[in-house]
């Protein structure tokens, strides 16, 4: 892939927070008007004008009805914001002081006011990590992906162990939630049940926890033992 040290990039603060949000949302599949406004905070027709001018820009393949993929320049661009973000967060937390569960706004502010050349520094300061401080995975400077355990909490057995790897969530409230159970990367538990109603049992080190449904399904990692 091309590397994505280099110059700094003439796309605008929107432009690239839509070609991060694409790529979050779509995997490499096609992303909706509605999730895209949803996932922006703006308007259906907002983002339906934006997608027209990335289609003309070619940084996105926009059929209307079907949905809005990156292209190859589009994709570039996202993994430069996502490096950026990333390590941006990681560094909060480690040398500033910041809550694990407070850097996401933070670091979208800083990942468009910072060069090319200060997030390599970043990266040499933290020792090239590969993933933020909620598992999520920092793309390389060529743009590959490190491996990140990818179970989901909810589809292992009760009496099994699990290791934590990844919360699949940004917003305060869910991440704040997440910590006063004690349900951080690195966490191993053992699931104890599912009670009808979709309630999840933990057995932590220090203790039991009971979680929802939708907190659990934020939740990654990999089997142990």
């Amino acid at each position: 892939m091309t590397n994505l040290v280099g110059d700094r990039s003439p796309i605008s603060d929107s432009v690239g927070d839509y070609l991060k949000a694409i790529w979050t949302l779509g995997g490499g599949q096609p992303v909706s008007t509605s999730d895209l406004a949803r996932q922006l905070g703006v308007s259906p027709p907002s983002v339906s004008g934006m997608l027209v001018k990335l289609n003309d820009s070619g940084l996105v393949d926009h059929e209307r009805y079907h949905g809005a993929t990156l292209t190859p320049g589009g994709t570039r661009e996202a993994l430069r914001l996502v490096r950026r973000h990333r390590l941006i967060e990681l560094f909060l937390v480690n040398h500033l002081g910041y809550a694990w569960d407070e850097v996401h706004e933070e670091a979208e502010i800083l990942e468009h006011a910072v060069s090319d050349q200060f997030v390599e520094h970043l990266d040499i300061l933290l020792e090239s990590p590969t993933h933020d401080p909620h598992g999520d995975p920092i793309p390389t400077a060529d743009g590959a992906l490190p491996e990140t355990p990818d179970r989901r909490l909810t589809d292992t057995a009760a009496g099994a162990r699990f290791r934590i790897f990844r919360l699949l969530a940004q917003d305060p409230v869910s991440l704040t939630e997440l910590a006063d159970l004690g349900l951080k990367p690195g966490v191993e538990v053992l699931m104890l049940e599912t009670e009808e109603g979709d309630t999840l049992h933990l057995r932590l080190e220090d203790g039991e926890v009971s979680l929802s449904r939708e907190l659990s399904n934020l939740i990654e990692g990999e089997p142990i033992g």
